[in-house]
């Protein structure tokens, strides 16, 4: 008898066999994988592997008086019955395991493929016109990014905008976008909420360009859809804990727990993650403190799949407005200097529940519908920097805030997708439509004053939060509603060339305003047609030619009054900004390990809103006069470079100028830098070791960027490096994980965006973090 169970008598132990189905499965697929997915879909649309199990050996019975010949003639017997006997058929949750195995091993390998929510089907990127990207899942937790804009620097083509003082996802994407945008969506459906990137996310991607074809009202830089991770039909799970550390006795602490398996033996799976940090903030004061709970569940059936998840978050966190920039300079004080007060807080709650219904009616067609509410509500504290002397240090400050905020979106859609055969062309035809009603609001504005301040010589905690509402500027108001039909169809003319064309109609309405009593500034109620056009070539079956033309629309629409005293308002006689894209570039997936985009682009948009004085009357008349153009060249790469090299790599060229404005044309846009590259490399020792050891790190790069919409100063260029190791053993028979991460290595003090000269963000000091994962 061996220990732990190995071998009792002449049986093999439960967990043996199921130690032996796994690795069977796992080589089954590992043969001929085609693709990473999540391991969900790959539930629900792949069938799973089949799985050699051992026949079970016969239990032995007490020895009984009988004469050997009886025993040799049962022997023979029994022997000829287990010579005829098939293979008992794998459980449900043996055939998971065994494809979570060997989808485990592409993901450590950085393969990327998008998810059917993205571009609301299954076609890979060689079969589509538009670029996507993807950060996947093994990039995540290799990289440890602390929020959306950090996971992001992997993408070609994408900076930070103005992340409302680090609480809001704020990111631009080919030169547009801004925080509350409605450009960040989870599994498709749109959020409201400030911070999207949490411990229930498994990827990230970016449909690059005007998505509004599917996505309906958006600015023309694209979308960025993060991705859930799902319940599993085989039961494991994982404990983190992480230590981490900017130096100066600035700590902190975060554990994770992730729990997922099957319900019963019908398909029915459940999923349940917590997560909880805090951590001091990296500058002079300040702490971050955060919870979530997520749980789902799942039903995999063998023609439909239902998905059910929900998210709680309660967090606080601080409100920084960054430093001051003077004569093209930041203020001469330490990096970790904070301008305004220990109470500059943000704190609040979100709540997140989505399902949806996938159907396969046929062999050819399915049925997708899905619902999602979203809403946050939070409140904040904040000391405005008015103006700054970098002569005396003195600081004028105003003392603001913000109580009750809510906001919150409600979304649902339904599509039919599948194949239409007209002669000998196949057609993929997507067909659908969606709903979503948007409020975003805020309650009671606080205006103060306050005395000043010496930056040179700080004193803090002379004053307490504000408490003085403005009526004026409270009860902000915008709300946004639209409904539309959208219809896509890819004609596949021969095996290798492709035509794509397709149109969205949208009606739309929006009211927006504030103050009490209320005044109206946009009310809007219009429809628009929006077409897609595409082509695409595949020069083989790892290589395809693309080419598009999208179009995105968005109202103007502003919560504030406009000049003249207010009066004026938008409405449906002023034209939405509408953006129109040409892009074209080269896809590859090479050997189903290395896959990437090189894309060229032009973007523009026009009908900005512009204000001009008529000099007859003495007021600012408001017409749709503005454009905006973008163009640019990306490259993004992701995957296997050899068995042991991992890489996930970009380059973005982009040229975002203003082209028609009475004040700014020829400006460059806020925020965005004319070149953007990063690279990230990993080696896996494999099994050249006791154990498992990954060693990994890289670079990113951001270019001068203007702080401002007249470009008054210039945010400098910086390269931020980070570097990681992890290492897996096992401490009796579970698995175990360590983990190093370096955050911002060399301790560089960069600046990643501005909102204006007062308010330029800084990027996070150097952090260490350790952790350990215990794998059940």
């Amino acid at each position: 008898m061996k220990a732990h169970g190995r071998l009792v008598g002449d049986r093999r132990h439960a967990a043996d066999k199921g130690r032996s189905h796994l690795l069977m499965g796992a080589a089954l697929l590992l043969a001929d994988i085609s693709g990473p997915v999540t391991s969900a879909s790959a539930q629900s649309s792949v069938p799973l592997p089949p799985v050699t199990v051992e026949a079970a050996a016969p239990k032995r019975k007490p020895a009984t008086a009988v004469t050997g010949q009886a025993q040799r003639a049962r022997a023979a017997t029994a022997g000829q019955r287990n010579r005829n006997a098939q293979p008992a058929p794998p459980t449900a949750s043996e055939r998971a395991a065994a494809a979570a195995a060997a989808l485990n091993e592409a993901k450590l390998g950085y393969r990327a493929m998008p998810d059917t929510t993205t571009l609301r089907s299954g076609a890979s990127p060689l079969d589509t016109s538009q670029s996507v990207n993807v950060v996947p899942e093994q990039v995540l937790k290799d990289q440890l990014p602390r929020n959306l804009d950090d996971a992001l620097a992997n993408v070609s083509g994408v900076t930070q905008a103005n992340t409302l003082a680090g609480t809001q996802d704020a990111v631009m994407r080919r030169g547009f976008g801004d925080n509350r945008d409605g450009s960040i969506m989870r599994n498709g459906m749109p959020l409201v909420q400030g911070r999207s990137l949490n411990a229930a996310v498994e990827s990230v991607e970016v449909l690059k360009g005007p998505a509004s074809l599917l996505y309906g009202i958006m600015d023309p830089g694209g979308i960025v859809n993060t991705i859930s991770k799902r319940p599993e039909l085989y039961q494991h799970g994982s404990v983190t804990l992480l230590g981490s550390t900017y130096a100066n006795a600035k700590t902190g602490a975060d554990g994770t727990l992730d729990i997922t398996g099957p319900i019963g033996t019908d398909g029915l799976a459940y999923r349940f993650i917590g997560y909880g940090v805090s951590e001091d903030y990296w500058r002079n004061f300040g702490r971050h403190r955060e919870m979530l709970i997520a749980p789902s569940l799942a039903r995999y059936g063998p023609n439909t799949t239902v998905q059910l998840n929900y998210e709680h978050r309660e967090f606080i966190t601080p409100f920084d407005r960054g430093t001051a920039f003077v004569n093209n300079a930041p203020l001469a004080i330490p990096a970790t200097r904070r301008l305004d007060e220990p109470f500059n807080n943000m704190w609040g709650t979100s709540d997140l529940i989505q399902a949806s219904v996938e159907h396969r009616l046929n062999e050819n067609w399915k049925l997708f519908a899905a619902y999602s509410y979203n809403t946050e509500t939070f409140s904040a504290n904040q000391l405005r920097i008015t103006s700054v002397d970098a002569k005396t240090g003195i600081e004028k400050r105003s003392n603001d805030g913000t109580w009750g905020s809510l906001s919150n979106a409600s979304y649902g859609t339904s599509y039919l997708q599948g194949n239409v055969w007209l002669g000998n062309m196949r057609n993929e035809v997507l067909f659908g439509g969606d709903g979503q009603y948007r409020t975003i609001y805020r309650d009671n504005l606080i205006r103060q004053a306050t005395p000043n301040f010496n930056f040179y010589n700080p004193v803090y905690g002379l004053i307490t939060p504000g408490t003085t509402i403005s009526a004026a500027d409270s009860a902000q108001t915008d709300k946004l509603g639209q409904w539309s039909l959208f219809f896509q169809n890819t004609l596949h003319v021969t095996e290798r060339f492709a035509l794509v064309g397709g149109a969205r109609y949208m009606d739309y309405d929006q009211i927006a305003g504030k103050g009490r009593p209320f005044v109206t500034n946009t009310n809007v109620s219009a429809d628009k047609v929006l077409p897609l056009g595409g082509m695409i070539l595949k020069l083989t079956d790892e290589v395809s030619l693309y080419a598009s033309y999208t179009l995105s629309a968005k109202p103007n629409s502003t919560i504030a009054p406009l000049a003249n005293g207010g009066g004026v308002v938008l409405d449906s006689n002023i034209a939405p900004e509408e953006g129109t894209q040409y892009e074209t570039g080269l896809k590859f997936d090479f050997n189903k390990r290395l896959s990437g985009t090189v894309a060229v682009y032009d973007i523009e948009k026009r009908n900005v809103l512009v204000g001009q004085l008529d000099a007859a009357t003495g007021l600012n008349v408001y017409t749709t006069a503005g454009k905006v153009r973008s163009r640019g060249a990306e490259f993004d790469i992701t995957g296997r470079l050899s068995d042991n090299w991992s890489v996930i790599g970009s380059y973005g060229y982009t040229d975002a100028r203003v082209t028609e404005d009475p004040t700014l044309a020829g400006k460059k846009l806020q925020n965005v830098a004319l070149n953007t590259a990063s690279l990230y490399l990993v080696y896996d020792f494999g099994t050249a070791l006791p154990g498992r050891l990954r060693l990994g790190g890289g670079a990113r790069y951001v270019g001068d960027r203007p702080g401002d919409a007249t470009n008054s100063f210039v945010l400098p260029s910086y390269t931020v490096a980070d570097v990681f190791a992890t290492y897996e053993t096992k401490i009796d028979t579970l698995p175990v994980i360590y983990q190093f991460n370096v955050k911002n290595l060399f301790d560089t003090v960069y600046y990643p965006s501005a909102n204006s000269i007062l308010t330029v963000a800084l990027g996070d000091a150097r952090r260490f973090s350790l952790s350990a994962t215990v794998k059940f």
